[in-house]
C-alpha cells in the first residue's frame, strides 16, 4: 500500500522540454542545458505535489541521476499478452498472426486473462508507466471473460496505474444491435470504441460503418481508437475514407488512428495534404513501430527495402498529435516486448529515428501521449504538478538507452520500492 502523500527534494538531470521553472522568464537565470537536452535541476515536493523547480548553480552538489515523469502506454493488448508460446506465428506475417489470434481467442478463460493481466501490470508498474490504453478483443467466445478480467483488474490497480479499455471489433459491428449494446457497456466502463478497418475498404460500406461508429461514440461520449491502415498496400485507404466521412459529419469526441502504417507509402505531396486534413479534423495518431516493423512489408527470401510505418515527422509538422506505443507483447502479433517505455524509446531510435533529446522526438512518449490519452497531467515537471516520476541511475541519454536501467519510482511524492 502506498502512503497517500509524501515530501522531498531531489537534484537530477531532466529533459529541458519537460520542465517549467519557477518564475521562468522573469529575471531568473536560464538553466544550463547540455547538448543532449538535459539540464541540472532541483525539484522539491510537498504532500504529493511539486512546489519548486530551480536550476542548480555552479558549485552545488551533482545531480543524482536522471528524472523523468512516469510515462504512458497509448496502445497495448493486455488480453492476449504472453500468448506467443501457446500460439506462435513463426511466419511473422499478418495473416499468420490473425490465424493464431483467432485460435487463441477460442480458448480464453477468465483465469487465463487474469493471469496475463497481472503479469503485464506488474511489469507496467515496475517499469514506470502511469497509464495504459488496452484494446480488448470484444467479439467472439473470449470477449466476455476478457472484459470481466480486465475491468476487475483495472479496479484493483487504479490507485497505481490507470487502465483505459478499448472495445476492438470489426468496424462494421457497431451498426448491429449487438454493437449498440456493446457501446453502452463500454461507455459505462469509461472506455473507448475501437474498430478494425483494413484495405481495400473501398466503396460506400466502409464509410457507412465509420458513420455508425462515430455517431454511436458521440451519443455515448466515448472516444474512438481505430486500427486503421495497418497494411503494406492500398496506402491510406482507410484514412481517406475517414476524411470523407468527417468532411460531412461533426464529431465531438476524440478520434485516434492507431497504426496508420501505409501512409508512408504515399507520395510526399499527397501525404502532406492528407496530414493537413487530419490536423484540421483533430485526428490523432498512435505509431506502432515494433509490431509494424515485424509484420509488414515482408517478402519471400528478401529483406524489405521499404517498410510501412506511420510517418511520424510529417504528421507532426502538419500539426497532428502523434504518440508512440509498444502494441503487442509476446503474442502472435509480436514475439518480444515487456512493457518497458525506455526500451521502446531505445528501439524507436532505429525504427523511427526519434531522438529523445529533440522535443519532437521525446513528445510522442510524454506530452503528446498524455494529450492523446486525455490525461489530467501532461507530464511537464512544474510547480503544482503531481510528484510522479522515475529516477534513473544514469547521467546521460546514452546510458539510459544502452540497456534500460533499474529505476526508482516516485508516486504521489513517495518513493516506492518494487
Amino acid at each position: 500500500m502506498i502512503p497517500r502523500f509524501g515530501d522531498g527534494t531531489l537534484r537530477a538531470w531532466i529533459p529541458r522540454g519537460l520542465v517549467e521553472l519557477d518564475h521562468e522568464g522573469v529575471g531568473t537565470p536560464a538553466p544550463i542545458t547540455r547538448a543532449d537536452g538535459l539540464c541540472p535541476l532541483q525539484v522539491s515536493w510537498h504532500e504529493g505535489r511539486i512546489v519548486q523547480v530551480q536550476p542548480l548553480v555552479d558549485g552545488s552538489a551533482e545531480p543524482e541521476g536522471m528524472l523523468l515523469p512516469r510515462l504512458l502506454e497509448p496502445h497495448a493488448h493486455l488480453d492476449k499478452a504472453f500468448s506467443w508460446s501457446g500460439y506462435p506465428n513463426l511466419s511473422g506475417t499478418y495473416a499468420g498472426a490473425m490465424a493464431a489470434n483467432l485460435r487463441e481467442h477460442q480458448s480464453r478463460t477468465l483465469e487465463v486473462v487474469q493471469e496475463r493481466f497481472e503479469r503485464a501490470m506488474s511489469l507496467v508498474w515496475r517499469h514506470g508507466l502511469r497509464a495504459v490504453r488496452t484494446h480488448i478483443d470484444s467479439l467472439g467466445p473470449g470477449a466476455e471473460c476478457s472484459w470481466d478480467a480486465i475491468l476487475e483488474g483495472a479496479s484493483r490497480w487504479q490507485d497505481r496505474v490507470t487502465v483505459q479499455p478499448v472495445a476492438l471489433v470489426p468496424v462494421e459491428h457497431w451498426g448491429s444491435t449487438e454493437g449498440k449494446q456493446l457501446a453502452a457497456r463500454v461507455a459505462a466502463a469509461g472506455g473507448l470504441l475501437g474498430g478494425v478497418i483494413s484495405p481495400p475498404c473501398s466503396g460506400r460500406a466502409p464509410r457507412q460503418a465509420l458513420r455508425n461508429l462515430l455517431a454511436l461514440a458521440d451519443r455515448h461520449g466515448c472516444g474512438v481508437d481505430l486500427h486503421i491502415d495497418e497494411a503494406s498496400s492500398e496506402p491510406a485507404a482507410g484514412l481517406f475514407q475517414l476524411m470523407r466521412v468527417l468532411k460531412r459529419m461533426t464529431v465531438s469526441v476524440p478520434i485516434t488512428c492507431s497504426h496508420a502504417s501505409s501512409l508512408s507509402l504515399l507520395r510526399a505531396p499527397t501525404l502532406q495534404r492528407l496530414a493537413e486534413r487530419m490536423a484540421h479534423h483533430n485526428v490523432q495518431v498512435v505509431a506502432l513501430p515494433l509490431t509494424n516493423g515485424w509484420l509488414l512489408g515482408r517478402q519471400d527470401f528478401a529483406t524489405p527495402l521499404r517498410r510501412p510505418l506511420a510517418p511520424i515527422r510529417q504528421l507532426q509538422r502538419a500539426g497532428v498529435c502523434v504518440a508512440v506505443g509498444g502494441d503487442n507483447v509476446q503474442d502472435p502479433w509480436f514475439p518480444a516486448g515487456n512493457f518497458d517505455p525506455l526500451a521502446l524509446i531505445a528501439a524507436s531510435l532505429a525504427q523511427a529515428q526519434l531522438a529523445p533529446w529533440e522535443r519532437l522526438g521525446l513528445s510522442p512518449f510524454t506530452t503528446a501521449a498524455a494529450r492523446l490519452m486525455q490525461m489530467e497531467w501532461d507530464g511537464v515537471i512544474r510547480a503544482g504538478a503531481p510528484a510522479d516520476a522515475m529516477q534513473l541511475p544514469v547521467q546521460s541519454w546514452a546510458e539510459a538507452l544502452a540497456a534500460p536501467p533499474q529505476r526508482r519510482l516516485l508516486v504521489r511524492g513517495v518513493w516506492v520500492q518494487d
